[in-house]
């Protein structure tokens, strides 16, 4: 396996990939379908995205994206259903911390869904705590928790 930074051969993969994971739990909204597609907007203004690929198949894939002042946003973190469990959602999420990191983070947030209560122990070994919701911060319909990282 090998964990590649954001190539446009893989754009497709990231599309749906990330639009299965959403139906999975969510309903797919407009908004969620022009994010994607237009994901090459948000790598311009800073964002990154880790692939984990393994013979050309994409494992699974995560985005981070600066919001200013320091502080970041880990989302779209999704793996192919045939790869949950083999490592490749942890290494792509470990990509993006240190992206964000070198790149001056100061505080790295994760906001998601109570629905996903099964994965906050990944978080939490990532040193991640959770904090309240402000909902002026993270207005995102689907936005039920939020997990922030200190970075010292």
């Amino acid at each position: 396996m090998k964990i590649i930074k954001y190539q446009d051969k893989y754009k497709n993969a990231f599309i749906q990939l990330n639009l299965a994971w959403i139906e999975r739990f969510y309903r797919v909204e407009e908004s969620d379908i022009n994010m994607l597609e237009h994901i090459d907007d948000h790598i311009q203004n800073g964002a990154m995205v880790y692939f984990a690929v393994q013979d050309e198949a994409v494992l699974a894939a995560c985005m981070i994206e600066p919001h200013g002042n320091g502080v970041w946003e880990i989302c779209k973190l999704a793996a192919a259903g045939q790869y949950t469990g083999t490592g490749a959602g942890s290494a792509v999420f470990e990509a993006c911390l240190s992206h964000a990191i070198e790149n001056g983070a100061k505080k790295i947030v994760l906001v998601t869904g109570s629905i996903l209560k099964p994965a906050l122990h990944i978080y939490q070994k990532y040193g991640f705590k959770e904090i309240p919701l402000n909902r002026s911060e993270w207005p995102y319909e689907r936005a039920e928790l939020v997990f922030e990282k200190i970075i010292k």
